[in-house]
């Protein structure tokens, strides 16, 4: 089992910035791949950003839309996974939740959907105010 508990969540403006952090407990976490995905009321559970790594090498995915203003990280020593967001918008406005999930092949296709995580935190909401 893996736990997860997102924190860093908040009411922020418009071209503003936020840092999420995902906080892991139980199983090794460096041998998991991390996502974070989010919803909005009323919408599917979208994807948002993965991270993912093959010996020394890491590579991260993201959704067109959070391209060049998301970046997710990870620390391992710390067994947390980061989601840097700026230059927020009204419609980012969603809980975010954080993922842990087999690495596989595939790519960004592959992390992108919802089956690849078995364990998911709790979510924390973030509000974009125009």
């Amino acid at each position: 089992q893996v736990q997860l508990v997102e924190s860093g969540g908040g009411l922020v403006q418009a071209g503003g910035s936020l840092r999420l952090s995902c906080a892991a407990s139980g199983r090794t976490f460096s041998s998991y791949a991390m996502g974070w995905f989010r919803q909005a009321p009323g919408k599917e559970r979208e994807f948002v950003a993965a991270i993912s790594w093959s010996g020394d090498r890491t590579y991260s995915y993201y959704a067109d839309s959070m391209k060049g203003r998301f970046t997710i990280s990870r620390d391992n020593a710390k067994n947390t996974v980061y989601l840097q967001m700026n230059s927020l918008k009204p419609e980012d406005t969603a809980v975010y939740y954080c993922a842990a999930g087999r690495q596989g092949y595939g790519g960004y296709n592959y992390y992108s959907d919802l089956r690849p995580y078995d364990y998911w935190g709790q979510g924390t909401q973030v509000t974009v105010s125009s």
